[in-house]
Formats: C-alpha cells, sequence, structure tokens
C-alpha cells in the first residue's frame, strides 16, 4: 500500500486526470491497480479531486491538471467511442447476434429496434418539421372570441 506522498507524478496524473473525466474513485483505484501495479485507497484517491471536500487542499499543479483535463473531456467527445454512431451500431449488431445465438428473440427484436432508432436520428436533437410535399408548414393565424374558444376547447374533451 502506498502512502499519497510516495505515488510517482506518472500516478498522481492518472489519478487527476481520471476524476476530471467523472471516474469514481472505485474506478480510479482499480485502473492504478491495473496500469501501475499500485494499491491505493478510494480516499486517497479522492484527494485529488478539487471539486470535493477531500480535495479542498489540492496543490495549484493538480487543480490545472484537473481544470484543463475536465474542460477537454466536456469539449470533446469525439475520444469518447460511444459517442459515434458507428460505434452504437456494431455494439447493437454485436449484442443482437449474441441474443439471437442464444434464442433470446426478444431481445433480439429489441436490439433491432434500438438500432433502427439509432439509424432514425431517434436519439439526435435533429428534428425537420415540413409541410405537404416537404415544404414549407403553413402557418395560419386565427382570431375568435373567448367564448369561441372555450367551446372548441370544450368540444376537444368531450371527443366531439
Amino acid at each position: 500500500m502506498m502512502a499519497r506522498g510516495k505515488l510517482t507524478d506518472e500516478v498522481r496524473t492518472f489519478i487527476v486526470q481520471s476524476l476530471a473525466c467523472f471516474d469514481a474513485p472505485s474506478v480510479v483505484v482499480a485502473a492504478v491497480k491495473r496500469e501501475f501495479g499500485e494499491t491505493v485507497k478510494p480516499q486517497a484517491v479522492e484527494a485529488y479531486d478539487p471539486t470535493k471536500r477531500a480535495g479542498r487542499a489540492l496543490s495549484q499543479r493538480w487543480r490545472t491538471i484537473f481544470e484543463a483535463t475536465r474542460k477537454e473531456f466536456l469539449e470533446d467527445t469525439s475520444k469518447i467511442a460511444i459517442s459515434h454512431r458507428a460505434v452504437r451500431l456494431r455494439a447493437l449488431q454485436r449484442m443482437a447476434d449474441k441474443a439471437e445465438g442464444m434464442g433470446n428473440l426478444p431481445l433480439a427484436a429489441q436490439l433491432n429496434e434500438q438500432a433502427a432508432k439509432e439509424c432514425g436520428d431517434a436519439y439526435t436533437n435533429r428534428r425537420q418539421i415540413s409541410g405537404p410535399g416537404g415544404g414549407a408548414v403553413q402557418i395560419v393565424a386565427t382570431t375568435m372570441t373567448a367564448k369561441e374558444a372555450a367551446d372548441a376547447y370544450a368540444s376537444t374533451l368531450n371527443g366531439d
């Protein structure tokens, strides 16, 4: 077990950058063990997160690295594989193939539906609104009295 002061700068940088990318301390502990063979406690890892109470005394050096990493992480999703449609579709294909191979047809059907939604932009903010034949939406303004509006509303409630 390494004490916080005995970690190399390489390990510390790894911890700070992992936390800046919103990895949980327990995830960082496992990654440090896997990548560097070092054993650290989650509490020691949390001390490198300036957004947490445990990291309030973190030096400016590590705060600067944390803030720069977090800024880049939030601004650049291109490095996150699952942010790309092709990666998501490949993963769905693997899962659908496995589900079908295991005879789990309801799951395979659900995954196929999810892939269809992915291809049809169901998971994006892009929406195309158009009128008949793809033209502009026609907007017609009408005026009515308050009584006419109340009657029209009431008729929709009554199913008229």
